[in-house]
C-alpha cells in the first residue's frame, strides 16, 4: 500500500528526519510512537503530501506520489492534530463543506454525511454548531471529514488527545471498525495503551530516525528489558536462601525479604521458581509478576518519556 524510501527533512539546522524508511501493508493498522519533536508529524505531513521532504521517494500502490499526485491524494485521509472545522458551521454543513472540497456533491455527499454523523454518534447534533461540542465531539467530526472520500488509507495525528474517556473509548470503538473493514490506517499517539491495544504494528521515533519496528512481542524480544517476578518471603534464614542464589545467580537479586527474579518469560519460568522456594524452605508471601511493557521499552530506547 505505501512505501517510505530514504526521508529526510531539515528546519534550518534542524533535522526532523533522518533517511526515514517505511512499508505499511494494506490493512494494517501501524502505530507511530515518538517524544515530542521526534518527527512523527513532520512524517505524517510527508506521506500526505502536505509537506515536501528534502529528499526520498514515497509510493502508493507502486506508483510515485509526487509523479501521480491528484491519483494518490484521493486515497488518502487525514485526521490532523488540530482541529480543522469552521465553529460557525453546524456538523452538518461541515461535512457539506469538506464533501464539496473532495467533488463529492448531491445525494451522495448527504448519504455519506448521514452514515458517518451515524457511526460517529453524532447524528442528533448534526444541526448544532461546532463551537457547542465538546473536545471529544470535534475529534469526532475531524474523523468524519476524513472519511467523506473513502480513502484507501487515512493517518491520524493523535485524535484522542484532550477528551473525555467517554469520547476516548468511542473513538476506538470506531478505529477498531474501520481496522476490521480492512483500512489501512497510521496512528500517531502518545499514549502507550493506544497503541497497544489498537496497533497491529508500532514503530518508535527518536531524533528523525526509526530506532525499533515490529509488533509487541516482537518489539519485547528484541528488548534488553526483562520481566520480573517478585516474591516476597518471611524466613530470613541464610540458609535457606543460598540454594536459590546459586541456582539463578545472575538473574536473581535479594532486597530484605524480597527476592527479585529477572525473565524474558515470567509465566514460564513461575512454576519452577516457586517449587525451588518450596525445596529451599521459603515460605511465600506474595508474588506480583511485573511484565515488559510497551512504555519500558520505549524509555530502554529512548531514555525519555511520552511528554518530554
Amino acid at each position: 500500500m505505501l512505501t517510505a524510501k530514504n526521508l529526510s527533512k531539515s528546519y534550518k539546522n534542524i533535522k526532523a528526519l533522518s533517511n526515514l524508511n517505511l512499508t505499511i501493508p494494506k490493512g494494517e493498522l501501524y502505530g507511530m510512537l515518538g517524544p515530542n519533536g521526534a518527527g512523527k508529524t513532520t512524517t505524517i505531513s510527508i506521506l500526505s503530501s502536505l509537506l515536501k521532504p528534502d529528499s526520498g521517494e514515497i509510493m502508493y500502490n507502486g506508483k510515485s506520489l509526487y509523479q501521480n499526485l491528484s491519483e494518490c491524494k484521493k486515497l488518502i485521509g487525514v485526521v490532523p492534530q488540530e482541529i480543522a472545522l469552521y465553529e460557525d458551521l453546524t456538523a452538518k454543513e461541515n461535512l457539506n463543506f469538506w464533501g464539496t472540497m473532495y467533488g463529492i456533491k448531491g445525494k451522495k455527499l448527504k448519504q455519506k454525511s448521514d452514515e458517518l454523523l451515524n457511526f460517529l454518534g453524532l447524528t442528533e447534533r448534526k444541526n448544532h454548531k461546532i463551537k457547542t461540542y465538546s473536545g471529544g465531539m470535534k475529534r469526532r467530526i475531524n474523523i468524519a471529514a476524513a472519511l467523506l472520500h473513502e480513502p484507501e488509507i487515512v493517518f491520524m495525528d493523535e485524535p484522542t488527545v484532550g477528551i473525555d474517556p467517554q469520547s476516548r473509548n468511542l473513538i476506538f470503538e470506531v478505529i477498531e471498525e474501520l481496522h476490521s473493514r480492512g483500512l489501512t490506517m497510521i496512528y500517531t499517539t502518545h499514549y502507550m495503551e493506544e497503541a497497544e491495544r489498537l496497533c497491529d504494528r508500532i514503530g518508535i521515533i527518536d531524533e528523525g530516525k526509526l530506532i525499533a519496528e515490529g509488533n509487541l512481542d516482537q518489539l519485547k524480544k528484541a528488548s534488553s528489558v526483562k520481566e520480573e517476578i517478585h516474591l516476597k518471603f518471611s524466613t530470613n534464614k541464610e540458609s535457606n536462601l543460598s540454594g536459590i542464589q546459586n541456582k539463578y545467580k545472575s538473574q536473581l537479586q535479594l532486597h530484605k525479604n524480597t527476592m527479585l527474579f529477572s525473565t524474558s518469560q515470567a509465566n514460564a519460568d513461575l512454576p519452577e521458581l516457586i517449587q525451588s522456594c518450596v525445596k529451599s524452605n521459603i515460605l511465600l508471601d506474595k508474588i506480583d509478576i511485573r511484565s515488559l511493557s510497551l512504555e519500558s521499552i520505549f524509555l530502554e530506547l529512548t531514555g525519555k518519556s511520552l511528554r518530554d
